[in-house]
């Protein structure tokens, strides 16, 4: 299953690396798309759910470190909440 890393831009022009266990990240996000922290929370919740629903398809278990991804991607996105303007930067996809 191919796997995948991304780049994001927090509202405070700060960046992470992520990873995805599957390519389906990119039928959520645009390379240089500026998603409202909201929506781009529902976007990667989903894609990440999904991802990991296809490894336990293929190796009957889910990807933990897809679990591990989104819980630090929740807890960055929490130091935004209270910004009724904040955005999300999806920068590029690394395969």
């Amino acid at each position: 299953m191919p796997a995948m890393h991304y780049r994001l831009r927090w509202p405070d022009a700060s960046e992470s690396t992520c990873y995805s266990p599957s390519l389906v990240i990119r039928d959520y996000f645009e390379p240089g798309g500026s998603y409202a922290l909201p929506e781009f929370l529902r976007r990667v919740r989903e894609a990440t759910q999904i991802a990991s629903d296809r490894v336990a398809a293929k190796y009957g278990f889910a990807c933990s470190r897809a679990a591990d991804q989104l819980d630090v991607i929740e807890a960055q996105a929490a130091r935004f909440t209270d910004q009724p303007d904040a955005r999300v930067q999806m920068l590029a996809f690394q395969e």
